[in-house]
Formats: C-alpha cells, structure tokens, sequence
C-alpha cells in the first residue's frame, strides 16, 4: 500500500505522505492557506476558522477546516474560491468587531498576523463594529510583560504552548461565550502564579495582546544623562535574531552590525556576554569537579536560565541543592562590570548603567531576584530584549542593514566558542566538556577533538556517556520546561543516573528564547528556527581559533588581577547565588 496521497489543490496535483492535513498539502503545492489557532503539534484545535477551504471527496464540495482536516486519495480542494473567502472575511470582521484597534501604537504593528490577514482579505468595515464589546484592564502584575485581553482573539496558542509545551499551565480560557477571555485561576494576576516568565506565550501570540514590559525610554534617557556610565552587553543568541528584525534571513550572523548600531545608539562600552558565558564554565566546572571529587550533591543542574531556576524553585525545590550556585552570565557580566570594570576605570558603581541585550524575557525577572548585587547594588539596571534593540536602532533612524562591521570592545568584548554556543541547547555542556576533559586529563584537546556532537541538535532530551581517564561522566541536555519535568521527576525519584544535565527552558535554548524576534504561524509551522539561529552560533565557533573557555586571556587576566583562584572567596562573593524555595499558585 502507498504511503502517498494524491489531490488536486486549486487543480493542480499533488503528492503528499498519508495522514498529512490539507494545510500541509497546500504547502507543498506552493499554496499559504491563512491560520490563526493553529501552531503545529501545540494548538491544533481547527477553532478560528480562518483556514477554511473547500474540499470534494467525492460527495461535493463542502468547508472544512484545513489545519485539522486529512487528505485522502482524490481529494480535490479549493483555496480561494468566492464561498472560501467570504467565510474568511466574515470571521475576520466577527473577530475585529470586539478587538481594539490601535495599531498605530501598537508593539506588534507591522509585524501582525492578524494585520495582515485584515489587510489580505481587503477588510475596510468589520460590518459589527457598533455592536457589543468587552473591556478589559491591562494585567502589569509580571515582571516582564503584560496582558492585553483588549487586543486577544481567542485564538489560544498561549495557554496552548504553557501547558503543552511548558508543561505549567497558568493561563487559560476563563468564562464561556462571549464572556470568554484568557486569565488565570481565579482572575489572578500573572504576577501572582506560578509564571516563569519565559515569554513563549509572547512569541506564539499573533496580536499585540502580549508583549514584554519595554524600558527602551529608560535606557535612551540613561544614555542621555552625562552623569550615568551606560554598558551593555549582548548574550550570543542575539546576534543570530536581531537581523530578522530587519528583514533579513532567519539565521543570519549579524554580530559586527549589532555592535555597530549599538555605539551609534550611544553606549559607552559595548561588551559581549560571552566574556562571562566563558567565566561561567571555569566557575561551573570547577564547581562540579568539586562535587564529583568530594562527594558534593549530584546531579549538578545548570543556572544559566532563569526560567528553568525559577520553574525548580516553584515546582522541584527539593533539587535546589543540585543547582549550580553560579550566577547566570548575564548577572556574573552585571557583577564584574560593577566591580572590576568600576575599579579599573576609576567609576563609583552608583553610577554605572549595566544593561542587557537578551533573547530572554525571564532576565527582567533575573535581574530584581535577591542576592544578584555584587557591589552593593543591581547587578544589571535593565534587561531588553532582542526585540526592544531592534525598536531601539528603529527609533533612532540607525540603517542596520547599511552598517559596517564593527567589533566589541576591550577587554570585557573577548570571548570563545565555547561561551558563544551557550545560545544553543547543548551548548553549555559542551563548552563545559571541553573543559573539564582538559581539566580531567591535564591533557590539550586537539582542535578535531572540541565538538562534542552527542549533545547538539534541538532533539528534546539527549543523553551521553564520556570517560576520561578513571572517571566516567554521564551528561543529559533538555530544553522545554515540559520536557524538564519527565527529566526531574526521573531526578527525583533517584532513577537518572546523571552527573552533570543542562536544562534550558525555552524549547531549542535561548535561539528560541522569549525574547527573540518573532515569526508568524505560517513560518513557525514549517521552519525550524531554532536550528537555523544555533547554526549560525555553530558556524562561528567554527571559524573561531579561541574555541575554549579556559584559554580566554581576558577571563586569565581577571583571576589574576581581581579574583584570585577559581571558585575562590572572592569568585564566590561576587559571581555565585543563592536560591529560595517558592509555592505554586496556579
């Protein structure tokens, strides 16, 4: 028996694998049928209605849902023809007539998929403007977003990709009928539920209903003040988002313009957080050769991601202990320009501005955590993400795309490899492995010998076994908080015989982060970004000659100058954390 289909779409024929839906057929036949609800393998509830079409299997043509609906052999299907697009347009005016419409000054204003899709099907009047309309108050209670249910239409890819995908749960479809809007438990507060603040609802939503809280007017009146000291550093992953804000490919290195447009916007020092993604892994490796060798509590689990530390604080606080107490990079960069920086350049830290370029929409959670204050104050003042730079570089008239390359400053700008894949799920443990099998051995890793390929890829859950000399170290890499909780009960229950695991909460690590740039439903379907954004970070590690943590000269020469031993006092006081068990509250 064939394990191909054939149909015709809009009369041409076509070949697709059995059990494929009429949207995937239509992809493959060069067709886009417009979504709403639908995200591949997340939201697949055939609930908007805007992917109607018309198929004929035999029995005449009737409407059904293409995102949801199979093919079969001969099937027929019409796309656009005049019964299609008059369902489509009527849905659309039903959904706008209860939506507000400020697109002028909305976030995601150019970059909306139901924008677009009004503009396509040629909608000028909804036709139910004047009747009945919800009214909704802003949710501002999270720390690093806030909830429009003004500009919401229901389509539920948020609650979808928490529960599903995240495996947390927090938001979902309260009341019934018209009354139906998305909230939490008891009309809570997000800020008061167990959120993480991942900001992968962000990312799925295709309005302007959510959004990260912006501090681009206070980090543009920061730059202004001639009294404030204003640094920034950017995490890996941005240098292979922010180019899509700008139009270009989705993967694209755009690393020396980003450093470009970034001392155009004004910043005094322009470092990159791979300087102390590299320190982490001297810290964080010496942290767990330490609890190998003296008994210490194992598994150690990563920190670098603040969604995954505070999921563990809510849901796994008896596996705290295994948390790596190191900083994330972001607040170990924030601490040693505060410190170090400060001394050196003779600056009172009171006056220093640290801020953050992040994929990340959980570091403005990070950033007001407790005991993230090195020198007596914030480690980092502000924490913006990928997105809130490129409105930055927008407002400013800066023209990316015409920007030469330019390079980070010294010495916090140095960095290797190893630090740059931290941006990719896996990347840490192999930045880790590549030092800890020189550490282990004494011996010099080879430059054929540095990838550690066992752990790359945006597989959910990977696992590998490496021994070096007398000592065995079984590692396991996850991203997704879902995927983190099979993981973690398994830790719990004492039957995953782990040393070390990398936990990253975004699905793909922070490439994916809930701060990057954001692709509609009709590229997130079928596109893999996240193995398009990882490769660019790959590709450069390459073609890099500095590919370990431990040969940085700039992170020797902050041991020898400042900080003494690794995983010293001083290392300790500065770049180490501590965590707090929290209750879940749905």
């Amino acid at each position: 028996m064939s394990d191909m289909v054939n149909v015709k779409i809009n009369g041409q024929a076509v070949a697709v694998p059995k059990g494929s839906t009429i949207l995937e057929a239509a992809r493959a036949a060069g067709v886009v049928i417009p979504t709403l609800c639908y995200l591949k393998d997340i939201n697949e509830i055939g609930a908007c209605r805007m992917c109607v079409v018309e198929a004929n299997e035999g029995r005449g043509f009737r409407i059904v849902a293409a995102c949801v609906y199979p093919v079969s052999e001969g099937m027929e299907v019409l796309t656009n023809s005049p019964k299609v697009v008059d369902s489509r347009r009527k849905t659309m005016q039903l959904i706008l007539s209860n939506h507000e419409r400020k697109c002028l000054s909305c976030v995601r204003s150019k970059n909306c998929e139901l924008q677009k899709l009004a503009n396509d099907l040629g909608i000028e009047d909804d036709g139910f403007y004047d009747g009945a309309k919800n009214e909704y108050t802003i949710d501002e209670t999270a720390p690093h977003m806030f909830r429009d249910n003004n500009k919401c239409i229901l389509c539920r890819r948020c609650s979808a990709v928490c529960e599903h995908t995240q495996g947390i749960g927090v938001i979902g479809a309260n009341d019934r009928g018209f009354s139906t809007h998305i909230s939490s438990a008891f009309e809570k507060g997000l800020g008061a539920t167990s959120c993480v603040s991942c900001g992968q609802c962000i990312n799925v939503c295709p309005t302007g209903a959510l959004s990260e809280k912006d501090f681009v007017n206070e980090v543009f009146a920061a730059i202004a003040d001639p009294t404030k000291h204003v640094v920034v550093q950017t995490a890996p992953s941005v240098r292979a988002g922010l180019g899509e804000c700008f139009g270009n490919p989705i993967g694209t290195n755009v690393e020396g313009k980003m450093v470009a447009a970034l001392k155009r916007l004004g910043f005094d020092f322009v470092f990159d957080t791979n300087f102390t993604a590299d320190l982490t892994i001297l810290e964080e490796g010496s942290e767990l050769l330490e609890r190998v060798t003296k008994g210490g509590t194992l598994p150690m689990i990563t920190s670098c991601s603040p969604g995954w530390v505070k999921f563990c604080e809510h849901y796994y606080p008896d596996l705290i202990p295994n948390l790596s107490t190191c900083k994330s990079p972001q607040q170990m960069f924030g601490a040693v320009v505060k410190t170090y920086f400060a001394e050196k350049m003779g600056w009172d830290p009171k006056d220093i501005v640290s801020v953050s370029i992040m994929p990340c929409t959980a570091k403005k959670f990070e950033m007001g955590r407790e005991d993230q204050s090195a020198a007596g104050v914030p480690d980092i003042d502000f924490a913006l993400t990928t997105r809130e730079l490129g409105r930055m570089i927008d407002r400013a008239g800066i023209d990316f795309n015409a920007l030469p390359d330019e390079k980070f400053d010294d010495p916090l700008g140095i960095f290797s490899g190893a630090g740059l894949i931290f941006g990719a799920t896996g990347g840490v443990m192999e930045a880790a492995l590549r030092f800890a099998v020189e550490k282990i051995s004494g011996e010099t890793l080879p430059a054929d010998k540095l990838e550690f390929k066992e752990v790359r890829g945006t597989e959910a859950i990977k696992e590998a076994s490496y021994t070096v000399g007398d000592l065995t170290v079984k590692v396991a890499v996850v991203s997704g908080l879902a995927n983190a909780r099979k993981l973690m009960d398994k830790v719990r229950a004492g039957e995953a015989d782990y040393t070390f695991i990398e936990v990253m909460a975004c699905p793909g690590g922070c490439v994916n982060g809930g701060g990057q740039p954001i692709q509609p439903a009709s590229v997130r379907n079928f596109t893999d970004i996240r193995a398009l954004r990882a490769k660019a970070l790959y590709d450069e590690d390459a073609a890099m000659s500095l590919r370990k943590s431990q040969d940085n000269p700039a992170v020797k020469a902050l041991y020898d100058e400042y900080l003494g031993e690794i995983g010293g006092h001083k290392a300790h006081e500065i770049l180490h954390t501590s965590y707090v068990a929290r209750k879940v509250n749905f």
